[in-house]
């Protein structure tokens, strides 16, 4: 046990309620009452949770296409989330978004990016605006190992470097790349070492543990905020479902697959509170009461009403005289 059993407790109950948000997601896809693309978290709840754990309600984040799981962290309201996923006007997108591109600036959570690696400079470019004036808040930006091959990698990194920026990237390295693993697409297996090329700390562990990645996190937000620049982290997990739900995930053999899960992150938090003396009818309880939740979500996403023509023209369109 690295922290206390209350605080322990709350970080699993989000991760379950993560987990069992994405299951109901995938099972919402499968009766197409959710459209375009669906990449679920599933296996990397610990990355999410542990590091939003550690940030400030004022820090930003920014996440790629697989951004279900740290919007929830952040504090979305599960329903907003699932009716973005129904294309409903009351989803955090007003449905106008979809899976890849959550949005919820009230928790300062700055999307949901479909561009592989192209928002690690809008990243930097949040950094920049704390730095300029004179805040302490962090930015936070999440991204796959496929990305660090990206132009826009070496450009935020670059400049986060040079001007001591407020940010902590991390890397969540699932090992593959959509379907190719690392060892295809880096001459480096431990991409941390790119870090020296632009001046700024790094960090590299396992991320199943929540308590290992907000510890980890902890210190990498504090260099930050105090002005002693950029950190590169990266954070070795791995997803339990395909890429994406029309991914088979033939690629990797079904042996690998269930020797990662023995390091599922929800069943490595309740070992650790359980030998901390949880009693079994404390889960039985918060696994009723996250069932709810999603439920309500659930019902809330389908009763709403569909995303509106109109929000799109007056959003996406310039108003004014031709």
């Amino acid at each position: 046990m690295t922290m206390d059993t209350p605080l322990l407790f709350d970080l699993y109950r989000q991760m379950l309620l993560i987990r069992r948000f994405e299951e109901e997601a995938a099972r919402a896809y499968a009766q197409s009452h959710a459209g375009g693309f669906l990449h679920l978290y599933i296996g990397q709840e610990a990355i999410a949770v542990g590091a939003s754990s550690a940030m400030r309600d004022d820090d930003y984040v920014f996440q790629t296409y697989r951004d279900h799981g740290i919007a929830l962290a952040r504090g979305m309201a599960p329903g907003a989330a699932m009716a973005e996923l129904f294309g409903k006007d009351t989803g955090c997108s007003r449905g106008m978004g979809g899976s890849m591109h959550f949005f919820d600036a009230e928790h300062g959570f700055y999307g949901g990016w479909g561009i592989v690696g192209g928002h690690l400079a809008l990243a930097a470019g949040t950094a920049f605006k704390s730095r300029y004036r004179g805040d302490d808040s962090v930015t936070v930006c999440f991204f796959g190992e496929g990305a660090t091959n990206i132009g826009g990698f070496h450009e935020a990194f670059s400049l986060a470097g040079l001007w001591k920026l407020p940010i902590v990237f991390v890397c969540e390295n699932n090992r593959y790349a959509m379907g190719t693993p690392l060892e295809r697409t880096s001459p480096l297996t431990d991409l941390t070492l790119k870090a020296q090329g632009y001046g700024m700390a790094s960090d590299r562990f396992e991320g199943s543990d929540v308590s290992v990645v907000r510890e980890h996190l902890t210190p990498a937000l504090a260099r930050a905020r105090s002005g002693e620049g950029p950190t590169f982290i990266e954070i070795d997990t791995y997803r339990f479902r395909g890429h994406s739900m029309s991914d088979p995930a033939k690629y990797r053999t079904r042996e690998e697959l269930e020797e990662r899960k023995k390091a599922d992150p929800l069943a490595v938090t309740r070992e650790q509170l359980e030998a901390g003396g949880a009693e079994v009818s404390a889960f039985d309880e918060l696994e009723e009461a996250v069932e709810r939740e999603i439920a309500k979500a659930v019902e809330f996403a389908g009763d709403s009403p569909p995303a509106r023509e109109q929000i799109m023209l007056d959003t996406v369109l310039v108003k004014g005289d031709a």
